[in-house]
């Protein structure tokens, strides 16, 4: 019996990328021993993408999907795709194109020698825009500095899992999910495959640089308590700052330029408001973060599949 390849593709507002990566990712198969079906998650499209999707898997027996009932994002769509796998192995990637889908065959070669995740390095640096270049290089380097994982330069969500692997990715139920990271912290056996990126074939791209901002800070908050203490010494840091207000206040006072009590207030407020609102400000977002997760929501809720 052949081993079984679920391909989980995240799909949002890509009605014009569908039949292109179906097309493009059955080409690679044809040629492989494997079987393997598609699986879509509809994250909550408005366009025609479900349509398509629910047109072609009348068509298709390999296709599968999944729609939400709302946008969850990508980490979710992902999550998602992982939970619903039934397959000795997944392979996750974006439904634009980018993800080059020639390159399963090498990441199963990779696979059937013994590896349990094989995941991908975008080789692409000189096309990305300067402050994507630079903002991605600060995150993996700060990701790096500040957590137990070291994540490479351009590493991407284009990636192969074995079942041990996806099966104990469906044991963790966190909200706030990186998955990149959380992949590799996992451990198991891992390598990794170098790709040019080709060009989107249909639409725009949905990764603003404030989604991708949100998706650094998620990345380094999920597996890092080291801003907490960052956060402190950055607080006494202002604090012993402040004490330099002192002997201009003190000749302020000597030589008579100085309001009533101002000498004290500015060296009071300017301690208290270094020392209080940066570490406040950073114990927020880690109690926002458990304050979510404790209501026990789900990431995300089905509207229809066709998954038996």
């Amino acid at each position: 019996m052949n081993k079984k390849v679920c391909v989980i593709i995240p799909a949002f507002n890509e009605e014009g990328n569908i039949k292109t990566i179906v097309t493009a990712i059955k080409e690679v198969f044809d040629k492989l021993p494997y079987d393997y079906y598609f699986l879509f998650i509809d994250d909550g499209s408005t366009d025609n993408t479900l349509s398509t999707i629910e047109a072609l898997s009348k068509q298709n027996d390999h296709i599968k999907y999944i729609s939400f009932s709302k946008n969850n994002g990508h980490q979710a769509a992902l999550k998602a795709g992982i939970d619903h796998s039934q397959a000795d192995c997944a392979i996750s990637l974006d439904g634009d194109m980018q993800h080059p889908p020639a390159l399963i065959a090498a990441m199963l070669v990779k696979w059937e020698e013994g590896f349990e995740v094989v995941y991908t390095i975008r080789k692409d640096e000189k096309r990305l825009p300067f402050f994507k270049r630079i903002s991605s290089s600060l995150f993996y380097k700060l990701l790096g500095k500040l957590s137990s994982i070291e994540l490479e330069n351009g590493s991407a969500d284009f990636r192969l899992m074995d079942k041990k692997v996806t099966t104990q990715l469906k044991l963790i139920k966190e909200n706030d999910i990186f998955l990149r990271g959380l992949v590799k912290w996992m451990g198991f056996r891992q390598t990794s495959i170098a790709y040019q990126p080709a060009e989107r074939y249909s639409g725009k791209s949905k990764y603003s640089y404030k989604k991708m901002m949100l998706l650094a800070l998620q990345g380094i908050t999920s597996f890092s308590t080291k801003p907490l203490y960052i956060a402190i010494y950055i607080g006494f840091t202002f604090s012993l700052l402040s004490l330099l207000y002192i002997p201009y206040a003190i000749y302020s006072y000597f030589i008579g330029k100085v309001v009533s009590g101002w000498a004290s207030l500015i060296v009071t407020v300017t301690f208290l408001g270094g020392l209080q609102l940066i570490i406040l400000g950073i114990i927020g977002l880690y109690l926002g973060k458990l304050f979510m997760q404790s209501k026990g929501r789900p990431m995300y809720i089905i509207d229809k599949t066709n998954i038996t």
